[in-house]
């Protein structure tokens, strides 16, 4: 290895690591004087025309209409409803906790690759971090205040769940699908068709009306750049460029680094605050990526000192997470009202100036009922459906 590789390895992910950490921020900055969904639909409509114009003069064909077609579902899949949602909710959820919540990416990955692809079941210690993802989950979103009365709070996080999960339903089809088999094309092409969706659920919620070119501080338009330039532009290039010169486990480390980088920077720069409870949350939730990404192939058995490590995971999870739960006032303790609370939620009117188009669905609060009800044996009593020790984890 040369040391001119050396130090373009080094920059490339610098740049995934601490880019796409901070546009959680950038974001932030960028939706106060914009309209979200309007925002994005420009910084990725631009971006997609730089990154076609980029890889036609590299010579690389243009997509065929079924390529448009499966670039144009995935691109809205995963740009569009996966990040127009998150940056819909920041205009409530600060960045760090978004940041936060998309870490379950992973958890919907395994989970979606499991029931609606069929695949392996998951090994034990992936039930490990799929539950651990879950206490970082309720931990962060604090279900004992679901009832507070901040609304914003609780639609914009199950708006980023939801949004996750939709991320990943997409990111799995892309890989079935026929889509534009350059990676550059491929990108550009998702850029512009999820930008143009953007655009369109934009002009639809009617964004457009409250856009004031005039009124747009210069904060929000520096933030829109990087978010076009560095964000999708160069570490997207960076990722791209990393997937065929770094190994996939190393390149992956960047779902490790961004929330934390995201949670720094908020507090930093956004002025968020930056609790026990957010810092807990951050260890479980990372916690989980580590064990979901290292174990997600299915049943396999980890070795050397990796399966030691596991097997004392495995062992003990259940008992920790226990004493964590009933150490901590609010979250574990809430657990038995968390479906009271739910329902009573559904009755709560969104803030004045949250232009939500309707309800979310009631889906929503379905998946948080559900995520209570898998730790809840386990925070109340130590003991599994089975009666069988917490530690047992299937």
């Amino acid at each position: 290895m040369t040391k001119a590789f050396r130090l373009q390895l080094l920059a490339a992910f610098a740049a995934i690591y601490v880019i796409w950490g901070s546009t959680y921020l950038a974001i932030v900055f960028a939706i106060e004087t914009m309209p979200p969904l309007l925002m994005l639909g420009a910084r990725f409509g631009v971006a997609g025309l730089i990154v076609y114009a980029w890889a036609r003069a590299k010579g690389i064909a243009t997509p065929t209409r079924t390529e448009w077609k499966n670039a144009a579902l995935v691109g809205t899949m995963t740009l569009a409803a996966g990040t127009g949602a998150v940056a819909w909710a920041e205009q409530w959820v600060p960045s760090g906790v978004a940041a936060l919540l998309v870490t379950t990416v992973p958890i919907w990955m395994v989970l979606l690759e499991w029931q609606w692809k069929r695949g392996p079941m998951p090994a034990r210690t992936v039930w490990l971090g799929l539950g651990i993802g879950v206490a970082g989950i309720l931990l962060l979103v604090n279900p004992a205040e679901l009832s507070g009365g901040d609304t914003g709070m609780l639609y914009g996080s199950i708006a980023i769940l939801l949004a996750s999960m939709v991320f990943s339903a997409g990111a799995i089809l892309g890989r079935d699908r026929e889509l534009p088999p350059r990676p550059l094309m491929s990108t550009a092409a998702q850029m512009l068709t999820g930008g143009a969706s953007l655009t369109l659920a934009g002009l639809l919620r009617g964004e457009w009306a409250a856009v004031d070119v005039a009124a747009i501080t210069t904060e929000s338009w520096l933030a829109w750049a990087y978010l076009m330039v560095f964000g999708s532009i160069i570490a997207y290039g960076s990722f791209v460029w990393l997937m065929k010169n770094a190994s996939p486990a190393r390149v992956s480390t960047y779902a490790y680094v961004n929330p934390v980088v995201a949670v720094i920077l908020g507090w930093l720069l956004g002025g968020e605050e930056l609790g026990g409870r957010v810092l807990m949350a951050m260890v479980l939730l990372l916690s989980a990526v580590l064990l979901i990404t290292r174990f997600g192939g299915g049943r396999r058995r980890p070795g050397g000192r990796t399966a030691r490590i596991a097997r004392v995971l495995v062992n003990r999870g259940g008992a920790i997470l226990s004493a964590f739960a009933h150490s901590m006032d609010a979250p574990a303790r809430s657990m038995p009202r968390l479906r009271d609370s739910l329902v009573a939620l559904e009755q709560v009117p969104l803030r004045p100036g949250v232009r939500a188009g309707g309800r979310l669905p009631e889906r929503a609060f379905e998946v948080a009922e559900i995520a209570g009800a898998v730790l809840r044996p386990r925070v109340e009593h130590g003991r599994d459906a089975d009666g069988e020790s917490a530690s047992h984890v299937r």
